[in-house]
């Protein structure tokens, strides 16, 4: 029985990045074998047991065999007769495929650590076309990396889209590998990367869509709207924000590709587009309901949060009704952080102010310091009919916001 560190874990470690996860791979031993030395067998397709003091992850060396299309068309083969060579070479590229023994000593039968120096994503072999998921890591390593794709890579993944593999993503698969995307330090190399292979527009034809589409030059000095996009993206990275608000910039805009090119580069009534675009993109990719909410929202009121300073109170007070800012005031941060980074994602915007947001923040609080509950106390001793008197509440409240946010913004002038 030989023990290896292998993978990630591996990979950061040469890189000189934060190591959290440590993933082992056995060799020479069974399953029946790891049991009887303590290991929790947890894995459902393929051999993997929890270590019993550290609880750490350890697999049994395994070969795999494609079988059918898809993410999950393998059959796997593990037996203590499988080498350490044999399990690196199933894996997807060169530097994901370096191992380190119990005694430090690193294995590195493909050529990962030159690559890593190289800053090249690079396949180990052709069994790399066999699993689409594939198309989708090497785009996120890019992303997290900053490493381009080798040319025969870049090869496999266009022709993984043409044959059709990509079309058997499995959609809960491919919201995650997005998500862990949207994550990295530059989201943006990994829609290039996708575009560059042609998988951008099978898998996120909305987004693909984008680009070549011109805007308004005086608004949008990149003119492009793809390209306006991942710069809106990117500077949600830059500025450490969450899932939500990233999915949300990725997707505030897709109306835009729907315009037709007769009325270039004007885009009247993209929001309501965008709105019918992002519910079809997230009953597809599947979100979590919370991140597709709020990009329904950024989709349908980025406009208006971009016109606040011409807003009337009456206005501004139907808008945070309409984003339910009341109930739900940390989402109301997370949309006006995302309507800033689409302010923001333009060449030389980086550091301009937005106020706009600070207007909105103002009015917000100016509304919600109107207290509903006395209100309601003092309407039900003055309205004689009972039927009448929710309306009546709602009625004062709304007025009662509508002249806070009056008093508010006029003492900011």
């Amino acid at each position: 029985m030989k023990t290896y560190l292998v993978g990630g874990s591996v990979r950061d470690e040469i890189l000189g990045l934060p190591v959290t996860d440590h993933d082992y791979v056995v060799v020479g031993v069974s399953p029946e074998e790891m049991v009887r030395l303590g290991f929790r067998p947890v894995g459902k397709d393929f051999p993997v047991f929890l270590h019993p003091q550290s609880q750490e992850q350890y697999a049994l060396a395994r070969t795999e065999r494609k079988v059918s299309r898809g993410y999950k068309g393998f059959e796997v083969y593990a037996s203590p007769e499988v080498t350490l060579q044999e399990d690196l070479a199933r894996r997807d590229l060169t530097i994901n495929a370096i191992a380190k023994d119990e005694h430090g000593n690193i294995i590195d039968p493909f050529g990962g650590v030159a690559d890593l120096e190289a800053g090249v994503l690079r396949h180990i072999g052709p069994a790399f076309i066999e699993d689409p998921v594939r198309v989708l890591r090497t785009a996120r390593f890019a992303a997290r990396f900053g490493f381009h794709i080798a040319p025969e890579t870049l090869a496999l993944m266009n022709e993984m889209v043409h044959n059709g593999e990509v079309d058997a993503l499995v959609q809960e698969r491919v919201w995650q590998e997005f998500a862990r995307g949207l994550m990295e330090r530059h989201p943006s190399r990994m829609f290039y990367a996708l575009r560059e292979c042609g998988a951008l527009t099978r898998i996120m034809p909305e987004v693909d869509a984008l680009f070549g589409v011109p805007q308004p030059p005086q608004y949008h000095p990149e003119i492009d709207t793809g390209v306006h996009v991942m710069m809106v993206i990117d500077y949600a990275a830059s500025r450490n924000y969450s899932l939500a608000v990233r999915f949300a910039a990725l997707t505030h805009d897709l109306g835009k590709g729907t315009t037709p090119p007769e009325e270039w580069p004007r885009h009247i009534g993209h929001e309501a587009r965008s709105v019918k675009l992002v519910q079809g993109l997230c009953e597809r990719i599947n979100p979590p309901n919370e991140m597709r909410n709020l990009a329904l929202l950024v989709a349908r009121y980025h406009g208006d949060v971009h016109r606040a300073a011409e807003l009337r109170p009456v206005t501004i007070a139907n808008l945070l009704q309409g984003v339910d800012a009341y109930r739900k005031a940390e989402r109301f941060e997370e949309f006006l952080q995302a309507c800033s980074c689409d302010f923001h994602g333009r060449p030389g915007y980086a550091e301009r102010p937005y106020p706009q947001a600070d207007r909105l923040r103002e009015a917000f609080h100016a509304a919600r310091s109107v207290d509903a509950g006395t209100i309601a106390k003092e309407l039900a001793r003055s309205v004689s009919d009972p039927s009448r008197l929710p309306v009546a509440i709602n009625t004062r409240v709304s007025e009662t916001r509508i002249a806070e946010i009056r008093n508010r913004l006029e003492s900011l002038t």
